[in-house]
């Protein structure tokens, strides 16, 4: 009997993981109203914590890509998990707003850094050359299934037992999850291993070493973060995913505020939002495979249309019709840029160093998040609606539209450096 590929059991083990970590990251919109009644904050004061979480995350990124890069998934996946279960059980018993911003804002942000949607994007690409779209998606579809599941479930929980029962659970959960998964399953760079990412030298035999291989396709570039920084390209995609992570944040954050606002109720909302998560499974499942075919961008400037799309509809219906609309819709939108992002940029500049660009692209992606989660938090308290936050993001949806238009999706005049065998097999073992 053939024996399975081992990229499948990473692509398993990461479906689990995602589906505990977006039950985390979406528990925040489930838990705003509920924490606001206890303690009696303003919405600009509880999506302070959320900027702080995620401009920790943004940041924790960039060092977990590096840490990545150099000794592999397993300890980082660990420890990342230590923190988020920390700063999950510690959330459950604050009782003051310093303790939010320490144990949510800055412990499980650490956290998710390590265990969240792009740092499985990285681990999962380095298993897969061929089927590399299919693989990445349905990793991350576990942070569908997790949010259809997760959502209604913590709403339904934080109703009969309250929100500090719904974090607790959680924090407990994923640690024990997650560290079953590191020590059984996760591993690193597959040719550390003794074997190859799958598609990688077919044709060639058996026999021959693992060490001594013709580089991949770009991945004796060496393109670090600098020569990349010097493209055109980068920037606009940079650009894209701080807009991108704006919208992504400001739904899962507030939609569910902004559907009780308007006389549904939490249980309903908790409802929207699993379908929301849902409907990002068949976002990812289509972009993927999408992307092997015609490449990344085309399938990146159709999300920013539909968002506009969708702006401009919420803006007039806000019926539970129009919710559920906007929920589905948008939520197929959400992680369509997930695994999009490793494979374009891989695209665009090798998978050498694809730990730090992709952490640097997704810091801008979460700092974008969390900063316009804050100010649509202050813009309600000033006005008391949506509905500017909801023009502001249109506008910026055309924008980021245009900008990924605008990318050229190939490598501008960096063809793959030609190493031979034996300086390839020291870089391989450096």
């Amino acid at each position: 009997m053939r024996k399975v590929f081992h990229g499948w059991h990473i692509v398993g083990a990461s479906l689990i993981m995602l589906f505990f970590a977006s039950g985390a990251q979406y528990a925040f919109g489930v838990m705003f109203k509920p924490i606001i009644r206890e303690f009696g904050w303003s919405r600009s004061a509880v999506s302070l914590v959320f900027l702080l979480n995620m401009t920790v995350y943004a940041v924790a990124l960039t060092l977990v890509g590096r840490l990545y890069d150099r000794f592999g998934p397993k300890w980082i996946i660990i420890i990342s998990t230590i923190f988020i279960s920390t700063g999950f059980v510690l959330t459950s018993v604050i009782h003051s707003i310093s303790q939010f911003f320490f144990s949510y804002g800055i412990l499980a942000a650490l956290g998710l850094a390590g265990t969240g949607i792009p740092f499985v994007s990285t681990l999962v690409s380095k298993w897969f050359e061929k089927r590399r779209g299919l693989a990445i998606s349905l990793s991350l579809s576990g942070s569908s299934i997790g949010a259809f599941v997760l959502v209604p479930l913590l709403s339904l929980l934080a109703v009969s037992y309250g929100w500090r029962a719904s974090f607790l659970c959680l924090g407990i959960v994923m640690l024990v999850v997650n560290m079953l998964l590191a020590v059984s399953t996760i591993k690193g760079d597959p040719r550390h291993f003794g074997t190859r990412p799958l598609g990688a030298q077919e044709g060639c035999g058996e026999g021959a070493g693992t060490d001594v291989r013709q580089p991949l396709p770009g991945e004796a570039v060496g393109v670090g973060l600098r020569q990349a920084l010097g493209t055109r390209s980068y920037w606009l995609f940079l650009i894209t995913m701080f807009i991108c992570g704006s919208g992504d944040y400001f739904a899962t954050t507030h939609f569910i505020n902004l559907a009780t606002d308007y006389g549904v109720s939490s249980f309903t909302a908790g409802k929207m939002m699993g379908w929301y998560g849902l409907l990002s499974f068949a976002g990812i499942l289509v972009a993927g495979p999408a992307a092997d075919r015609i490449g990344s961008k085309t399938p990146i400037v159709l999300t920013f249309c539909l968002r506009l799309a969708l702006y401009l509809f919420i803006l007039k219906y806000k019926t539970v019709l129009g919710l559920y609309t906007f929920a589905l819709l948008f939520g197929f939108t959400h992680l369509i840029t997930a695994p999009l992002t490793p494979m374009l940029v891989g695209r665009l500049y090798g998978f050498r160093h694809i730990g730090l660009l992709t952490g640097v692209v997704n810091t801008v992606h979460f700092v974008g998040g969390g900063f316009f989660t804050y100010l649509v938090g202050l813009m309600f308290d000033r006005t008391g609606s949506y509905q500017t936050a909801f023009v502001i993001s249109a506008a910026m949806a055309a924008t980021a539209a245009l900008c990924s238009s605008f990318i050229v999706e190939k490598r501008p005049g960096l063809g793959p450096a030609r190493l031979g065998p034996v300086q390839d097999a020291r870089r391989q073992r450096g």
